[in-house]
């Protein structure tokens, strides 16, 4: 399931609650053992729209991406296409070393926020978030390896990474959600693509097209960071 199957949530609540999901080796913990957590991200850009936003809890060991090594398949969807599914499964793969992983759904437009309950355990102390940068061609917003506090709230600001995974032409063909309806993922290696992960760097202005619209920075661009993510222990 693809960002355009999201086109009529453009605009979401400020606060959204999922149902949550767990690694499929992982039993939840006792009553005991587990620990329940409140997760807020807001999007900080003018711009720029965060796709369902990916929420796992782990161990120290995890990490949903390297910089300057090629993106997983998963990442690499999550960040041409907005879709989390097979980022979560290899997370889920994992097994015991992943406790819960959820997926905020619709869209998180600028200035707005959208909160969800995760659980964890005394094993999986860390957090990650990850979500697409939309309209961008392979732009996603992380937050790796977030201690999760033992008690009040901890608050970490995210920045924007470029997959590596696609040619960053601007170009509302190659662009996928509601402001651009163009194509997701294109499996790659693709022309003009990086290769790797690396910080991303904004939009730019580019020469016309010869088909398609061509973003300019004026609205679509950003400066890192581009989101807070707060974690509050509730119980």
């Amino acid at each position: 399931m693809g960002i355009n199957t999201f086109r009529l949530l453009a605009v979401t609540a400020a606060f959204i609650v999922a149902s949550p999901t767990y690694a499929d080796n992982t039993k939840q913990n006792s009553k005991q053992n587990t620990r329940q957590y409140e997760v807020t991200i807001t999007n900080l850009t003018r711009g720029q729209t965060f796709t369902p936003q990916l929420v796992t809890t782990h161990k120290r060991s995890v990490r949903l991406f390297q910089g300057g090594e090629p993106a997983s398949l998963g990442l690499e969807i999550l960040a041409e296409d907005g879709d989390t599914t097979m980022l979560s499964q290899e997370l889920a793969a994992q097994g015991g070393v992943v406790g819960a992983i959820e997926t905020i759904p619709g869209l998180l437009g600028p200035g707005q926020s959208a909160s969800i309950t995760i659980s964890s355990s005394r094993q999986h102390r860390f957090l990650s978030v990850a979500a697409m940068l939309i309209p961008t061609n392979d732009a996603f917003m992380s937050v790796m390896r977030m201690r999760l506090p033992n008690r009040g709230s901890v608050s970490r600001i995210a920045r924007a990474y470029d997959a590596g995974t696609e040619l960053n032409d601007q170009n509302c063909l190659n662009i996928p959600g509601p402001r651009c309806g163009g194509e997701g993922h294109s499996p790659g290696p693709n022309v003009g693509d990086e290769g790797y992960v690396h910080i991303g760097n904004g939009f730019h202005q580019l020469p016309p097209a010869v088909d398609g619209e061509v973003l300019g920075p004026l609205v679509y661009d950003w400066r890192n960071p581009v989101a807070r993510v707060v974690v509050r222990r509730i119980y």
